[in-house]
């Protein structure tokens, strides 16, 4: 039988390689960085160009804005403050966020923003780590008042738009209603911009510089930030939105001068973070490792085992599966899990080549993250492509099932 030693078979890997080659080819993504890691055996694949109109080539050392796949790496500088005992997971959050004291809630979700009845009970710090607080952003009451008023309030992190500084990020959630009562249902995203938030006010720190101390410095994740400085400015690509209909390549972002070339004044745990496919590897590692990086203990193993496993109550899944399922067609087939953890995806059944227990996430700009405890395996793809249209989310697909399809054993 044809093997190499981590577990991955050359035809497996030449296959691999056609196939996200297919997807540079076809003129939708203009280049890509993936890698894939098992047993010790590490495969990394860069190619295609920085510009959608030729320019540098992609490199392995390439730094892309990792959107979403942000959050598992800020929900671990929470995991940092529990295992020190300096949050519980069910402390109420009103002595760090008085803001989200004394909630209301609205009657209906889809009602107006003033037909409200006081909240149960108080926002714990369980509710935020499992995003089921009562506010996010949620596809299915897209164009309802409180999804607007998330987005009028520049709660939501869009191009052109850049987040407030954290007081008056918080002050403006403060004066919006919950959608639902704290723990009831899973909402996506504006959970884990509070939580960065929250590791500010409990720490006296930024969020970024206990972010750095406690979980990138110390995993080597060198090229992971907020922002990028200019002595590596030359290997950030810029960022595209295809336009919907015609696919044409609209630029949102310009590595010079662009928003990314200083810090930003909101420090976005929901999607903030550039990173390489190296760093974001170290950081899945060490997860697989149960908290040990090298010799270093990261994280706690039972952290570790929260974080990466289905957080979500009965009750819970069942909105989060309808959500995914009548939704399939606008996220292009993402999110199609099962269970959520602590700022990631878990998944609970065997619903595509993945094994049951991968956990990781995806982000918007054409990222993609996942660890896999069963067959120790780990898988990062960057691209530099938001999800406008389905090319990103394809190409997504296509990479995970080639390296599941690569492993042989």
């Amino acid at each position: 039988m044809e093997q190499t030693s981590g577990g991955f078979s050359e035809t497996g890997l030449r296959r691999m390689r056609d196939v996200l080659l297919r997807h540079v080819d076809s003129g939708k993504i203009p280049g890509l960085v993936a890698l894939i890691s098992r047993n010790g055996e590490t495969h990394v694949e860069a190619m295609g160009t920085m510009r959608h109109d030729g320019g540098s080539p992609m490199q392995r050392d390439t730094i892309f804005r990792m959107a979403s796949t942000t959050k598992m790496v800020g929900a671990a500088a929470v995991m940092v403050l529990l295992d020190e005992c300096k949050l519980h997971l069910d402390d109420p959050v009103d002595p760090w966020l008085p803001e989200l004291a004394n909630r209301q809630v609205l009657k209906r979700p889809d009602g107006p923003l003033d037909d409200t009845v006081p909240a149960r009970r108080p926002i714990t710090v369980r509710d935020l780590l499992t995003s089921t607080f009562g506010l996010g952003v949620d596809i299915t009451l897209a164009g309802s008042p409180i999804q607007n008023a998330i987005f009028q309030n520049g709660l939501f992190d869009t191009p052109g738009q850049e987040l407030p500084a954290p007081d008056e990020w918080m002050r403006r959630l403060g004066t919006l209603p919950l959608s639902y009562q704290p723990g009831e249902r899973w909402q996506y995203h504006v959970s884990n911009e509070v939580l960065g938030v929250l590791v500010a006010r409990v720490t006296g720190q930024t969020f970024e510089t206990y972010l750095r101390e406690r979980i990138l410095d110390p995993l080597g994740m060198k090229d992971t930030c907020f922002y990028v400085p200019e002595s590596k400015m030359d290997r950030l690509p810029p960022a595209y939105i295809p336009d919907p209909k015609t696919g044409d390549f609209m630029a949102w972002d310009e590595a010079e001068g662009g928003r990314y070339t200083k810090p930003p004044v909101f420090q976005a745990g929901g999607g903030g973070l550039l990173s390489t496919v190296d760093d974001y590897n170290a950081f899945l590692q060490m997860l697989l490792n149960q908290g040990m990086h090298g010799t270093k203990r990261i994280l706690s193993r039972p952290a570790v085992q929260l974080m990466t496993t289905n957080r979500l109550t009965p009750e819970q899944q069942a909105f989060r599966d309808d959500l995914a399922k009548n939704n399939v067609h606008l996220s292009f087939g993402q999110g199609q899990h099962g269970g959520w953890g602590i700022g990631m995806a878990v998944r609970t059944y065997q619903g595509d080549y993945a094994s049951i227990g991968q956990f990781g996430w995806d982000g918007g700009t054409g990222t993609t993250a996942y660890a896999d405890p069963d067959k120790q395996l780990t898988g990062v793809l960057l691209t530099q492509i938001g999800m406008s249209t389905p090319a990103p989310a394809n190409l997504i697909h296509d990479f995970w099932t080639m390296v599941y399809q690569a492993i042989e054993d």
